[in-house]
């Protein structure tokens, strides 16, 4: 087998699904990341091998762009592989797939950071012996995602104990998770993601609060797919954290991507 891919299955759990009876997002996304951190481990610089010399890995871009979103008791297959390397940070892709087909493909960004300084420092001594496969699963060069020019929802949330990664700070699905809290009603109960990309900037940790904020775009000829930027930031002093930008597809009869059951 190719060292450079690497598989894992997952089995969909029932408290993985949402109302409609399908992966949630935020758990798809998880599932996504544990598999690139068991790859990582492979090669011994997991963040455990990574503690050991006072650095971390940090996701600073992810971009999924989902195809469907698989039921209750389904067999996930992720493939991961890095993608590229570069002298401070690496790429990784990630293709998603199930009996019925591809159920989602995503590119992302890590930096490796010092624990003291919390700056990236050059990731090549780490990743001498990582094999790459030079193949993109989505294209994408990670230009700076807009931010809100204007507050059409706003919502605050407490930083949990829970939140908190193995680096004790805000996880980067917890990120997402505030973000999409913040979509309107009507859409969260009829639609799901089409795809989501984020840049993270910046830390949260235990007892800070985030604002999250949101704006909605409209896509010319495009009614059926509602697009929202977000912006998460610490309400202290409005330090900016998180920008998203979220596509939603979905509703009416649409196969692929079901209407969640209706609200009580």
């Amino acid at each position: 087998m190719d060292e450079s891919v690497h598989k894992k299955e997952f089995q969909v759990r029932a408290v993985d699904i949402d109302q409609g009876g399908r992966i949630q997002p935020v758990v798809f996304i998880d599932y996504l990341l544990e598999s690139a951190a068991e790859h990582a481990a492979r090669f011994n610089v997991g963040v455990t091998d990574l503690f050991e010399k006072s650095r971390t890995w940090v996701l600073s871009r992810f971009h999924v762009e989902f195809d469907r979103f698989p039921g209750w008791g389904e067999r996930v297959e992720i493939r991961t592989w890095p993608s590229a390397k570069f002298p401070l940070y690496a790429v990784r892709d990630f293709e998603a797939a199930t009996a019925e087909g591809p159920a989602a493909r995503a590119t992302s960004s890590w930096l490796i950071i010092d624990l003291n300084t919390r700056r990236p420092v050059k990731i090549a001594e780490y990743l001498e012996s990582f094999p790459l496969l030079e193949r993109r699963a989505v294209e994408d060069v990670f230009p700076s995602l807009p931010a809100p020019e204007r507050e059409d929802i706003r919502k605050e949330f407490p930083v949990f104990f829970s939140d908190l990664d193995i680096n004790r700070h805000f996880t980067a699905t917890a990120y997402i998770h505030r973000a999409l809290e913040t979509v309107p009603r009507d859409i969260l109960c009829s639609r799901r993601p089409a795809s989501v990309e984020v840049n993270f900037r910046s830390e949260a940790f235990y007892g800070d609060s985030i604002i999250s904020r949101l704006e909605r775009r409209t896509v010319p000829g495009d009614g059926r797919r509602p697009v929202f930027l977000h912006r998460l930031s610490r309400a202290s002093d409005d330090k900016e954290l998180t920008l998203l930008r979220t596509a939603w597809t979905g509703g009416g009869d649409d196969s692929q991507h079901p209407t969640p059951f209706s609200e009580a």
